[in-house]
């Protein structure tokens, strides 16, 4: 995977957080075409996708460790 340009970190966050801080970031910066995205709230697996899919980005998930994900958003 490619280093992303921007990420960031909202592991500690329960929903809807993790959904809400990754659609403000990605609002707020409109030029950035891919963000790494690390979580550890399950739920958010589920409603990060959709949202920046809605935004115009592709979506991998990959597990990190044990209970925790990284979220690659790219613009596609």
């Amino acid at each position: 995977m490619s280093k992303a340009e921007r990420k960031l970190d909202v592991r500690g966050e329960i929903c809807p957080y993790p959904m809400m801080i990754t659609n403000k970031e990605i609002d707020s910066n409109p030029d950035t075409n891919s963000f790494e995205i690390l979580i550890d709230h399950p739920p958010a697996l589920s409603t990060i996708p959709p949202e920046a899919m809605k935004r115009g980005f592709d979506c991998e998930i990959e597990e990190s460790d044990s209970g925790e994900w990284k979220i690659f958003l790219t613009k596609n």
